[in-house]
């Protein structure tokens, strides 16, 4: 343990005042976890890059999150890799509560299964989970002149017509692929898949009608939608969105009754932070997003406020990875 000592002073007052300062600074240095105490900032590390949506989500998050603290919140974007480079970054860091990770389902429970020689952490055992902070739905969008006006419609033709249909997302072994792969196998249908790099140009071509069907984040596809350039033939959520009720669930079509798909935001600290700071760090997100204004502009991006913490959002995560399991196998998908 270190020496304190109060530095001389000419006076008894400022003697005491000297002799408390460094009595404080004693403590913290001696403290497993002080620095998390004493106000320093939090980096919440984002595996994607600035702009997106995951980044939006974490941005309308962060400030209050650090009010709430008493400590700032900074971004980092370690972008990379389908989230895999920052999310490893944040399995190696300190676990003193200083440096979190905003997760998504990607990184931690589709690329392991997806490729797993590329993955260096355990999402299981290299991770604390501190608590989710909301879900958005994805959705199934056609083009607007696709031979099938709902869901059910789309269904039926599939059905008499295997094969012949595709489908788009942003690439093989991701989260929108294996939702995707996930509606095939509930309603037996035969889709081609057709991997893209990314979302908007996925949205692009279906709008354009190179494309016939494509699953997509709501936020990103419903100004299309709106408009009338794609169909919009399901959300994934069990219910409407609140943002698209024109838009119906895709449990409505009795094929796909018990459908139910939310991509989830949450905040995961490095395994072996200190219990009283990641309880303290879940308090911190559930007051949060009670916030008004906090829940206000998380609604115009499609996101649902939703908090599990601790333990519960451990068996969500273990939930969701039996589910991807199941659906990675059936469909044999493999990284390119």
């Amino acid at each position: 343990m270190p020496t304190c000592t109060a530095p001389a002073s000419s006076s008894a007052p400022a003697r005491r005042a000297l002799l408390g300062a460094a009595l404080a600074g004693c403590l913290a240095a001696a403290l497993p976890g002080a620095a998390f105490a004493q106000g320093k900032p939090i980096t919440l590390i984002v595996p994607f890059a600035a702009g997106g949506g995951v980044d939006a989500t974490a941005r309308l998050v962060n400030t209050k999150l650090g009010e709430v603290l008493g400590q700032p919140v900074l971004i980092e974007n370690v972008a990379g890799a389908a989230g895999t480079i920052g999310t490893q970054k944040a399995a190696r860091s300190a676990p003193d509560g200083l440096t979190l990770l905003f997760a998504v389902a990607s990184p931690l429970n589709v690329a392991p299964l997806v490729n797993p020689s590329a993955v260096r952490y355990d999402t299981f055992k290299d991770f604390t989970p501190i608590a989710t902070v909301g879900v958005s739905p994805f959705v199934l969008v056609g083009r607007a002149n696709l031979p099938a006006a709902d869901a059910s419609g789309l269904i039926e033709y599939a059905r008499a017509h295997p094969g012949t249909l595709n489908f788009g997302t942003d690439g093989v072994g991701t989260s929108l692929h294996v939702t995707a792969e996930l509606i095939k196998q509930r309603a037996g249908i035969d889709i081609v898949h057709v991997p893209y790099k990314s979302g908007p140009q996925v949205l692009t071509d279906v709008a354009g009608g190179q494309l016939d069907l494509a699953v997509l984040p709501l936020s990103l596809a419903l100004p299309f939608i709106q408009d009338g350039k794609v169909r919009g033939l399901g959300v994934t959520s069990k219910a409407r969105a609140a943002i698209a009720p024109k838009v119906p669930a895709l449990a409505e079509t009795p094929a796909l009754k018990d459908l139910e798909v939310d991509s989830w935001l949450g905040i995961l600290a490095p395994a072996g932070v200190p219990a009283p700071q990641a309880a303290k760090l879940a308090q911190a997100v559930e007051t949060t997003m009670k916030d008004p204004d906090v829940v206000r502009r998380l609604a115009e991006i499609a996101v649902r406020p939703l908090v599990l913490a601790g333990p519960a959002f451990g068996d969500y995560l273990a939930k969701e990875r039996r589910t991807v399991q199941d659906v990675v196998t059936k469909a044999n998908i493999k990284a390119e």
